[in-house]
């Protein structure tokens, strides 16, 4: 029986993301985009039907063989009034959701990109092994910590490429994004939960420890954090995520991994423990070994960094309008935090009109259930109808999104 795989395409402007109904979408092998295999045209949130596609079976990807462990497609998207744009290399893998996001430029736009080639993952293609630092960066060297306490960026600034590249682009990216890119590059997301957990705290991590330490900016850089494995992690401009893997980073992303005393994020490296030797911290695919073999996250992370280290929360996170409130929101739920919720689905729901609107009166009952039911539908949340830690940050998110649209 052949295994398969699911892909859901989100077109959006380049201008806002705001979503583009109608948009046409030819699915093909890669290297045979004219011969259309599937046909999806995108509904009213810019979103297409859920399609299923060949893959290789689940054991080229749960244990590291040599075979290729996921398909190939190409995907031409064209929508009118904006330029069409060419995917090549959307990678499909059996039993979970691959997302790809289309962003389309305006046709009275000047073209940047009409084909995004992304490349092979890096636990199949050849990429160069990670130069091995030191996990906490020394407090003594003046001017290298800039921060009083950690901070969950709004954005971070990719230099797509090694640090001393001039020609390499940077972008500006929001964190979350990144990390969903990050670990969707970085392993496969038919691994175990406990894997795919460990390993996007420690991804998260080694993110944080750039932020907190200004690592590249204290060297004269104007980014965050490079694209390039030998130097950071490998976040690849482009490329589809997988719906399990944006859940999870949706739940943990302001967690990162600790040592008693010490104050910074770990600076978690890691290596695929195939291709490459880990000469300090985590395996990759020992991770997933270990996962198999029964280890919780927390286990998996202080097999590989030490009995010590601890998952620890940032209280701050940057660019959005109200904390979550420390509970979950449902129906009977009331107070301002409800009424912040109303206000922002009601201006989300201009831009996403499948979204209902509802009187902002601070009252969590049927309707409002139903609006945040649909939210979380259409941004691939657990559709649950409750407002929960996950769902608020993605409302404040949205929402931020939508209205800087407006004012610009």
């Amino acid at each position: 029986m052949p295994e398969y795989g699911n892909l859901v395409i989100e077109v959006t402007s380049s201008f806002g993301r705001r979503p583009i109904p109608n948009a046409k979408i030819a699915i093909s092998y890669e290297g045979d985009p004219e011969n259309t295999l599937e046909e999806l045209y995108t509904d009213t949130n810019g979103k297409s039907e859920q399609i299923a596609l060949p893959a290789p079976p689940p054991e080229y990807s749960i244990t590291p063989l040599e075979r290729q462990p996921y398909s190939v497609y190409t995907l031409t998207v064209t929508a009118s009034g904006f330029q069409t744009l060419i995917i090549s290399g959307t990678e499909i893998l059996p039993t979970v959701t691959a997302l790809q996001n289309a962003s389309l430029i305006p046709v009275n736009e000047p073209l940047v990109d009409d084909i995004i080639t992304i490349p092979a993952h890096t636990l199949y293609g050849d990429y160069p092994p990670k130069i091995p630092e030191s996990e906490v960066k020394p407090l003594n060297e003046t001017g290298e910590i800039v921060l009083s306490r950690v901070v969950i960026p709004e954005t971070i600034i990719v230099h797509d490429g090694p640090p001393e590249a001039t020609t390499a682009m940077n972008y500006y990216v929001s964190y979350k994004d990144y990390i969903k890119n990050v670990v969707s590059s970085e392993i496969y997301a038919t691994w175990d939960e406990s894997a795919i957990y460990a390993n996007t705290f420690a991804i998260l991590s080694f993110t944080l420890n750039r932020v907190y330490t200004e690592w590249y900016r204290n060297k004269g850089f104007n980014f965050t954090i490079t694209s390039s494995t030998a130097f950071d992690q490998k976040w690849i401009y482009g490329r589809n995520i997988y719906e399990n893997i944006s859940r999870i980073v949706d739940e943990i992303f302001v967690n990162y991994v600790s040592r008693p005393g010490i104050r910074q994020p770990l600076f978690t490296q890691y290596c695929d423990g195939r291709n490459a030797a880990c000469t300090q911290g985590l395996s990759q695919w020992g991770s997933q070994e270990l996962s198999q073999r029964g280890y919780s996250p927390i286990q998996i992370l202080r097999n590989y960094y030490g009995n010590d280290v601890f998952i620890n929360t940032s209280e701050v996170i940057a660019g959005i309008p109200s904390s979550w409130p420390g509970y979950n929101l449902t129906i009977g739920s009331t107070g301002e935090k409800v009424r912040m919720l109303q206000e922002q689905l009601n201006r989300i729901a201009v831009d996403y009109p499948s979204i209902s609107t509802v009187v902002p009166d601070g009252i969590y009952g049927e309707q409002t259930a139903r609006s945040v039911r649909i939210f979380q539908s259409i941004f691939s949340l657990p559709q649950t109808g409750i407002t929960d830690f996950a769902t608020w940050y993605k409302v404040s998110e949205i929402f931020v999104g939508v209205s800087r649209l407006s004012e610009s």
